[in-house]
């Protein structure tokens, strides 16, 4: 989509529960280290064991195609390998779709089918936000950026989520983003063209303030009891969850999903 006619002055990403960059990076790039350190060497023993946090950052940006504008503003490039792989991932998700609204319409199930979705580099790409703050999250740095910026959608996932609430779908949105974010995170996906109800009974962002009853763990849970506690509400609420997207591993973990789908996401990790 043209950058210049965006409304571009957000960020968000689900919070990183205090993850600095340095450990974000190593963690999820590790398979760019020569001698990477392994499970038995988890505190390094010599320095070949660390991959150089420059290359890591250069592999990063040559895998999203760096594209950077006139303004010094940085973008990932539709005909990225980061691209490709994430049209890999939607055609599946798309094939399997397909496949399950198909077969529960034909089962006559009474629970509605639903899909559920991470925001942060799921269905709203950061890269430029990551660039911008050189890989160093702050809540700080976080909510000026979604105060005035929109991400773009992840490439393609906007279409895809869309043809599924067309396809009978619900959707609903998980985030690890704050509760006071809630404006920006709305805004953004409305601006990018997700064009399904956005309220609240569709948007689960995370309240530490006033966690909601059904989440026994409150204010302390982790990304994997917050996100499964929720997916498992939403079926509560009378809906079926037939797939499950996220780009880290404790986005799907925890059950209350049919099939998961793993967005790729080298830039950060979350426990």
């Amino acid at each position: 989509m043209p950058r210049t006619a965006r409304f571009r002055p957000a960020l968000s990403r689900r919070a990183r529960l205090g993850a600095t960059t340095v450990a974000a990076l190593v963690a999820g790039t590790a398979v760019f280290g020569i001698g990477q350190a392994t499970a038995e060497h988890s505190v390094p023993r010599t320095d070949k064991e660390i991959p150089n946090l420059t290359q890591v950052q250069d592999k990063i940006k040559a895998y999203y195609g760096d594209t950077v504008t006139a303004d010094g503003e940085h973008y990932a490039s539709p005909r990225s390998n980061y691209a490709h792989q994430v049209r890999g991932i939607e055609a599946k998700a798309r094939t399997y779709l397909s496949k399950a609204l198909a077969r529960h319409d034909r089962t006559g199930k009474k629970a509605k089918p639903a899909v559920v979705l991470d925001i942060d580099d799921t269905t709203l790409l950061t890269y430029n936000y990551e660039l911008q703050v050189g890989f160093h999250f702050t809540e700080e740095s976080q909510d000026k950026y979604l105060a005035h910026t929109d991400m773009d959608p992840v490439f393609g996932m906007d279409r895809l989520v869309n043809w599924a609430h067309d396809k009978g779908a619900e959707v609903f949105f998980l985030t690890g983003r704050k509760e006071a974010q809630r404006a920006w995170s709305v805004r953004n996906l409305k601006n990018v063209g997700y064009g399904m109800p956005l309220d609240r009974r569709h948007v689960y962002l995370k309240d530490k303030e006033h966690p909601p009853a059904y989440l026994p763990c409150g204010a302390t849970c982790t990304t994997i009891e917050y996100k499964s506690g929720t997916r498992k509400h939403i079926e509560s609420l009378g809906y079926h969850i037939v797939a499950s997207f996220g780009d880290q591993y404790s986005d799907l973990r925890g059950g209350a999903a049919d099939r998961t789908f793993k967005m790729p996401n080298p830039m950060y990790y979350l426990p």
